[in-house]
């Protein structure tokens, strides 16, 4: 078994290290700072195919393939943790999953200019109460009313919904079926009915926002049914598989990120006449930080890897997810103890990396329900695999020439 990154995937992270530090690190503090939201910046990154790496090229796809976003997703995160949710909206949850489970014409109509980022994505399953069980707690409807479905109901925690063009939305469409009753659905924003309302959370900044969406009398074709009815909750899972690649890639750019500022702030720092990197404490905590993330990257690339085989890894996904995710706290934890009094404000971006690793902890499954499918899938309870489908389009080459130009 081979750990080592092959030509290419060094390829790539040079190439979308070279970006970073032309069209991110000179630009993204104005965004933050403004409070605006970075589309140029994501249709910069859809240009060179950041977010088409799992996309044949003849939706607009790059053909990097899985690993390689996950190598992305890291550099990205690490850069600027805000920017990465951009890699569940513009690239996995959204548009992929249209292009799972859709039929020609709507992949046709919404993948392209999703991952190119001419049009903003979102993913809408969470509603309030629902916490952890989404599906079963769901109240949103979804009535067939002559040619047009008839959507009433709300959302919570929804990333981008405020500047969304389109996104995947799940209803019950059977309220007596239980998970079987859900649906899911295509939804422009842009049509009456629709209204987000960003949710205040000053921690995270206000450059991309998570929203509470209201749907009230909201109309669309019937042709927007994304699969069968009753799929949804089939689909949602399906969805959340791919989503909990890129959310472990993006908490292991985070704890890499506590790591290289923690120490180059080891090396400058100095206490009673020597560097703090000297001192015994402070080397056992730098060691458990690297060698934990090394160890949740290994975990997300072997994701990757899977995936780019074509194999079922929502196993593999879910340890992925959990693991990074509990990574990334403790280090951001340890990172703080490092950088003292210091480490609260904001000359340092090591709040920026806590507040987003706490977040990302409950994103795609928390740390506790992660727990539970792990358990159950090793007791035999329930195959953690089950929500697997064969993906309807493969990869014609490992990585595209053009991206790493």
């Amino acid at each position: 078994m081979n750990f080592e990154l092959s030509e290419e995937n060094i390829q790539v992270r040079e190439m979308i290290r070279g970006f970073i530090k032309k069209e991110v690190l000179p630009n993204v503090n104005y965004y933050e700072e403004n409070r605006l939201f970075p589309k140029e910046i994501f249709k910069n990154m859809g240009k060179i195919g950041i977010f088409g790496a799992c996309f044949p090229e003849k939706f607009g796809g790059s053909e990097m393939g899985f690993l390689n976003l996950t190598i992305i997703a890291e550099e990205i995160s690490k850069a600027h943790p805000s920017l990465g949710y951009a890699f569940n909206m513009q690239a996995m949850t959204c548009p992929f999953t249209i292009l799972n489970w859709g039929t020609d014409e709507q992949i046709n109509k919404y993948v392209p200019d999703l991952i190119k980022a001419n049009k903003i994505g979102m993913f809408a399953l969470t509603e309030s109460g629902g916490g952890s069980d989404p599906a079963g707690s769901m109240k949103t409807t979804a009535r067939l009313v002559g040619d047009e479905y008839v959507l009433s109901g709300s959302k919570t925690w929804i990333t981008f919904a405020n500047e969304a063009d389109v996104g995947v939305l799940f209803a019950k469409t059977d309220l007596n079926a239980g998970h079987q009753g859900i649906s899911a659905f295509i939804v422009e924003t842009n049509r009456p009915g629709f209204t987000a309302k960003p949710i205040e959370i000053s921690s995270l900044g206000y450059m991309t926002r998570s929203c509470e969406v209201f749907l009230e009398d909201y109309r669309i074709p019937k042709e927007n049914l994304l699969g069968k009815e009753g799929e949804g909750f089939k689909i949602a899972m399906n969805a959340l598989d791919y989503g909990r690649l890129t959310v472990a890639s993006r908490l292991v750019g985070i704890a890499q990120g506590c790591i290289d500022e923690s120490l180059k702030y080891c090396n400058e720092r100095v206490v009673s006449g020597k560097s703090i990197g000297e001192y015994q404490m402070i080397q056992h905590l730098i060691a458990d930080m690297v060698v934990d993330t090394d160890a949740a990257r290994l975990l997300s690339y072997r994701s990757g890897y899977l995936k780019d085989k074509g194999e079922a890894a929502t196993r593999q996904s879910s340890y992925a997810k959990y693991f990074a995710s509990e990574v990334a706290v403790k280090v951001t934890r340890s990172a703080l103890e490092i950088f003292g009094g210091n480490g609260i404000s904001d000359e340092y971006p090591i709040m920026k990396y806590v507040n987003y690793a706490n977040m990302l902890h409950f994103g795609e499954g928390s740390a506790n329900i992660q727990r539970i499918l792990i358990a159950n899938d090793a007791l035999g309870v329930k195959n953690a695999n089950r929500h697997h489908i064969k993906r309807r389009f493969s990869l014609n080459s490992d990585i595209s020439k053009e991206a790493v130009k």
